[in-house]
């Protein structure tokens, strides 16, 4: 008779212990399960391009409040395309290096000197086309060479190597061009070659020029090396964790050689973009373009850490610094407002990187 009462006790004992299993778990699943904010920081880096979408929506939003009359225009917009074209092909340049966890001050030098080049040889020394373009796509390569052999073969930081290519080639633009100006009729008269890509064309109601399609087609080459071959791989690899890179076999000094050597060509070709843009070939041409062309990489999403970004959030990057400054300019307010708003975009675009970051750890 006992053992018949004892039998219900101890089943209901080993109920409520299995219920009591049952609650720890679901306390651990739940503690465990991310939070709402870690879930966006996982998504955010995981789409990096969706922080500057939603920026450039916004910079898009303020220009229609501020003046909605002309900043919706097709000559406003194509306005801001031309202006956006040569930071958005060294933006192309400087996100391949900042991948890799590197930074290029230099980029905006090499495209000059390039353009130099190709104008004084084409023009002054009567040297023909067919000679003096390669010459300065290859003087521009071979600096970006230069770069990346300080960089992987001295262990130096890129950082301080390109502050100093950039007072060295700085230099030789100004020695080289004798701070004399290639005149644009000059160009017109005996290189028109090199003003072919300030070509404009129409393109469904905006004026674009063949510098604009230029600079997609190497966007798509870019973006489909990263995306789509072993070296494009190798590169993020090497910019997320150079270690664990070499230790699965990549020879990382020579993809950072690779990285350093296409930039140089990407920004010799913006030399070519940069002459049709303006018409005219100056050795002070692009003094801010070092400086845009990191802000466009930053504000697209790519982290100043390496490893993770895309060439279509550099554009969508470019395009951000072009319409808030239109925004800004159109609300009648100081150009010096511009520089403001660039500034916070740029610490705001580093914080949050930051803050993404954490959901890798």
């Amino acid at each position: 008779m006992e053992s018949e009462i004892s039998q219900p006790k101890q089943r209901g004992q080993e109920f409520e212990q299995v219920l009591d299993s049952a609650s720890t778990e679901q306390a651990k699943f739940e503690e465990n399960r991310p939070s709402l904010i870690s879930r966006l920081q996982l998504l955010l880096n995981k789409y990096p391009t969706i922080v500057p979408f939603v920026v450039l929506v916004l910079g898009i939003a303020l220009g229609l409040i501020v003046n909605p009359s002309h900043f919706a225009t097709a000559s406003n917009i194509s306005t801001i395309i031309l202006q956006v074209t040569i930071v958005g092909i060294l933006g192309i340049a400087q996100t391949l290096i900042i991948l890799t966890a590197g930074i290029d001050l230099s980029v905006g030098v090499i495209m000059v000197i390039s353009s130099v080049v190709m104008g004084r040889l084409g023009v002054f020394d009567h040297v023909s086309l067919w000679i003096a373009f390669p010459v300065g796509i290859l003087v521009g390569t071979l600096c970006g060479a230069l770069n990346g052999f300080l960089v992987t073969r001295l262990s130096m930081p890129p950082f301080i190597v390109t502050l100093g290519t950039l007072s060295i080639i700085g230099a030789l633009i100004i020695w080289y061009s004798q701070s004399e100006t290639v005149r644009s009729q000059d160009l017109e008269d005996q290189a028109p070659f090199l003003q072919l890509m300030g070509t404009p064309i129409a393109f469904f109601g905006l004026r674009i020029i063949y510098g604009t399609v230029l600079l997609l087609l190497i966007a798509g080459a870019i973006w489909y090396m990263l995306n789509r071959t072993a070296f494009g791989r190798h590169i993020i690899a090497t910019g997320d964790d150079p270690d664990a890179a070499r230790l699965v076999g990549i020879n990382t000094n020579r993809v950072l050689f690779a990285v350093y050597t296409l930039a140089g060509l990407i920004a010799a070709i913006a030399g070519w973009v940069l002459i049709g843009r303006v018409g005219a070939i100056s050795p002070t041409s692009g003094e801010n373009a070092n400086l845009d062309s990191i802000t466009a990489v930053v504000i697209g999403g790519t982290s100043l850490f390496g490893g993770r970004g895309s060439i279509v959030g550099t554009l969508i990057g470019a395009l951000i610094v072009g319409v808030f400054r239109s925004s800004v300019s159109l609300a009648g307010l100081d150009v010096l407002w511009q520089i403001f708003a660039i500034g916070v975009l740029i610490i705001f675009a580093v914080a949050l990187d930051q803050w993404i970051r954490r959901a890798a750890l």
